[in-house]
């Protein structure tokens, strides 16, 4: 499942699988695109796909968007991350600082 669209052709039973999905983001987060929309709410699932690939943030459920503990451990470990958080996390201070420490490139993805 090093390929995160392994998992698009997988049949629905198997994207809703739990275990098989967090393998497939440990090794691809992008892959979190692909899972079953309960698993996108699943807070560890989602860390370990975001810790893999910041861009998984985009396929979280909402509520993970603004789960500040969550997506500050996302910018931590990737500044880009910000582009996907909740646009009242994109405004808190704290957290664009943590994510500009991480790569000066996040400061265009803060809220204006």
């Amino acid at each position: 499942l090093q390929d995160c669209a392994a998992l698009a052709y997988a049949a629905e039973p198997l994207k809703a699988d739990r275990e098989l999905v967090l393998e497939a983001v440990r090794q691809n987060g992008g892959a979190l695109a692909y899972a079953a929309e309960p698993l996108k709410a699943d807070r560890e699932l989602v860390l370990k796909a975001v810790l893999q690939d910041c861009a998984a943030l985009a396929y979280a459920a909402e509520p993970l968007k603004a789960d500040r503990e969550l997506v500050l451990e996302a910018v931590r470990h990737n500044g880009l991350a910000l582009q996907h958080a909740a646009a009242l996390l994109k405004a808190d201070r704290e957290l664009v600082l943590e994510a500009v420490r991480q790569d000066g490139g996040a400061l265009k993805h803060a809220a204006q």
